[in-house]
């Protein structure tokens, strides 16, 4: 990464870290829930069943849009590099720590005994949030995916939560979207009568349709859940649990998609260490 392009990306966290460590999010914080600065990501403090809780009980809320994120380094890189996915991030209410590394970093802001034990994955907050739902009055719609994925989806949850209400599902076109299909989304979102909208577009795509269209959306809590739909269908195998504890399961995601991933996981480990050495020595001064 060029000299200036690192300045820039670390002028603009420096602004945004600030507006975060005051305010962090509003929803967040209306909910007691304490956020601390990550890559300028206003990272949640909390556990599975907390995060469950928020969920569930913002789906209830038929008039408001809410914005969760189950954020890794690579959300965490991307926001602080790219101008406009660090203001599509600045729109979500939560921001689960998805990754091990986020876990660590914000853990190391806040005393012993307020430290996170593990982290908030986005599969795992998948299936535990639709099969909390079983007993509440909550609708859930995928989006994103292919529709032989969806359909693998689908098949998966109706086995393993049975009562939960799976109202809509829609693969759309990949690519470049054509004018409509915002609309075409929306109305699709509202016939289901939808309050939990489950999206797998992938980074950065879905956490920027999320965030820049966030006024214009049905209401309803909508979560970037990135390659969940993936996993959850059986199309890609899921790190073993000791390595997803020990927070290697990039590694293994590496060893899988050598090709896809190497670049990605390269560069986004390697700038997340940058930038959480940075703001550490910042804190420190």
């Amino acid at each position: 990464m060029p000299t200036s392009s690192w300045r820039s990306a670390r002028r603009r966290s420096r602004r945004r870290h600030s507006e975060v460590t005051q305010t962090g999010s509003r929803a967040a914080a209306e909910a007691d829930v304490r956020t601390v600065p990550v890559c300028g990501l206003p990272v949640a403090v909390l556990d599975y069943g907390r995060a469950v809780e928020l969920i569930l009980g913002w789906a209830g809320d038929r008039e408001t849009v809410y914005a969760v994120e189950a954020a890794n380094t690579h959300v965490g890189v991307q926001s602080r590099r790219d101008k406009e996915f660090g203001a599509a991030m600045d729109r979500f209410d939560l921001v689960c720590p998805d990754g091990m590394p986020l876990v660590w970093a914000a853990n190391h802001q806040i005393p012993h005994e307020e430290r996170m034990r593990d982290r908030v994955y986005g599969p795992t907050l998948m299936l535990r949030t639709i099969k909390a739902s079983e007993k509440e009055p909550v609708r859930h719609f995928f989006l994103g995916g292919r529709e032989s994925t969806l359909k693998k989806l689908e098949a998966r949850f109706k086995e393993d939560c049975p009562d939960a209400v799976l109202a809509g599902a829609y693969s759309p076109p990949f690519g470049e979207w054509p004018e409509d299909e915002f609309e075409r989304i929306c109305d699709k979102i509202r016939e289901s009568g939808s309050n939990i909208i489950w999206v797998g577009l992938g980074c950065p795509k879905q956490e920027k349709w999320i965030g820049q269209h966030k006024d214009r959306l049905p209401p309803g809590v909508y979560l970037g859940v990135g390659a969940a739909f993936a996993f959850h269908a059986g199309e890609v195998r899921q790190a073993p649990p000791f390595l997803q504890r020990i927070g290697m399961e990039w590694f293994y995601r590496l060893l899988m998609e050598p090709r896809r991933l190497f670049r990605r996981y390269l560069v986004n480990n390697t700038l997340f260490i940058g930038y959480w050495l940075a703001d550490t020595m910042k804190r420190n001064d």
